[in-house]
């Protein structure tokens, strides 16, 4: 069989050991990634992937942002933040606008131990990352899954953002035609190989329209239980995509590349 290759669509490269990452994407090559997105968490996290993808420019897409499932930032903090990211603009240096989104799994858990939980700075901080992500043209890469996925397609349509990509996606039907019919994008991990849920939405989802990614070092179960997440698992992936959409490894990985490059630019 020729020799499938892929992008890992998402990825928090700066969140492994800094001794592993040199040989992280040593490997990822070797095994036929041609490319890896790499997502940060906050302004910290924003900074060590620049640092990152300097190093190994062009191999290393950076994305910019605020993962939501964590405290949301104050005035001073989200100012320092988006200052930072109109710097970079400035400069003319190329990135996308990502991890954002909305905290659902915060959210539910806060809920489930009868906490309140004030969900609109969340929602204030998105829109200003959407407002961005038009303003400047940028792909945006969001963290939003279930009922938060029309909120943030809401956002989206709001000011006219085009280039989206809902990464680890899970939704209803109703949410699924109405992201499918706007164009965005979604990208599938290797949990693809044994999450009922995620096998029913590819399914459902045009292959024109998605990626592969692994969201590591985020582990994961099955044959993985135990192993650390490495880019090349982002090829599993894809010869999963490829056994439910009932086409050959290669045409499937060929496409789900062809799909990355297109909506990152590369």
């Amino acid at each position: 069989m020729t020799k499938l290759a892929c992008i890992d669509a998402h990825i928090h490269l700066d969140m492994y050991e800094e001794r592993r990452q040199k040989s992280l994407l040593a490997d990822a090559k070797q095994s036929g990634v041609e490319a890896v997105v790499a997502v940060s968490m906050h302004l910290a996290s924003c900074k060590a992937t620049r640092e990152l993808a300097s190093r190994h420019t062009p191999y290393i897409i950076p994305a910019y942002g605020y993962h939501p499932e964590q405290p949301v930032p104050g005035k001073l903090e989200a100012d320092k933040l988006f200052d930072w990211l109109q710097q970079r603009y400035a400069a003319g240096e190329q990135f996308a606008i990502g991890e954002v989104g909305l905290p659902y799994y915060l959210r539910t858990e806060k809920a489930e131990a009868g906490e309140l939980f004030d969900e609109q700075p969340y929602v204030d901080l998105l829109e200003r990352f959407v407002e961005l992500a038009a303003k400047w043209n940028r792909p945006i890469v969001l963290h939003a899954v279930y009922e938060d996925a029309a909120k943030a397609c809401e956002l989206l349509e709001k000011h006219r953002v085009t280039k989206a990509h809902f990464h680890w996606f899970k939704g209803d039907r109703a949410v699924v035609r109405r992201m499918a019919q706007a164009g965005y994008y979604i990208s599938v991990t290797p949990d693809v190989q044994y999450e009922e849920e995620i096998k029913e939405l590819v399914r459902q989802y045009p292959l024109e329209l998605i990626m592969v990614e692994t969201d590591g070092p985020w582990p994961f179960e099955g044959r993985y239980e135990g192993l650390e997440t490495v880019p090349a698992m982002a090829l599993d992936a894809a010869v999963c995509i490829a056994e439910l959409k009932g086409l050959p490894a290669e045409q499937a990985a060929a496409e789900l590349l062809a799909n990355t490059k297109r909506f990152y630019g590369i």
